[in-house]
């Protein structure tokens, strides 16, 4: 049994694989996963059925197995409201950087060849997507026995 809280095999063998400046998509049940990821990116789909696990509960494990340099979310078009995900990733992420990013420049941010690895949810909120980067180790961190 490992000592971590994420414990997926294909989750953990991608971040395994990933470095300073890879990136993690975390998809809500509404994304385009067949179509808007990195042809590189390991898929993980953990969507089981609508609203069983969403993204905040992915993040929420990711935040306490690897570093985030920044992040992007994905916003409606202009004059519309910022959805209520995007306050509660700001809050969870912070002092990480969140930017912004419409519809289809998240798309494209997504299709890049740094994405390591994409997490489909069940996620039922709209404009729940979130795009991290990954950072670097902070000194001090690394524990041996």
């Amino acid at each position: 049994m490992l000592l971590t809280d994420l414990l997926h095999p294909g989750m953990l063998e991608a971040l395994a694989g990933a470095g300073h400046g890879a990136r993690v998509l975390l998809a809500d049940g509404h994304y385009p996963a067949s179509t808007a990821t990195g042809e590189r990116a390991r898929t993980v789909h953990l969507n089981l059925t609508p609203g069983l696990l969403d993204v905040t509960s992915v993040l929420d494990v990711l935040l306490r197995a690897l570093p985030v340099e920044s992040a992007h979310v994905m916003v409606p078009p202009e004059g519309e409201p910022e959805p209520p995900a995007v306050a509660e990733y700001r809050a969870r992420l912070a002092p990480v950087p969140v930017r912004t990013l419409g519809r289809f420049e998240f798309y494209d941010a997504a299709r890049s060849p740094d994405l390591a690895l994409a997490v489909v949810t069940a996620d039922t909120r709209t404009y729940a997507n979130l795009l991290l980067t990954i950072g670097v180790r902070a000194e001090g961190t690394l524990t041996t026995r």
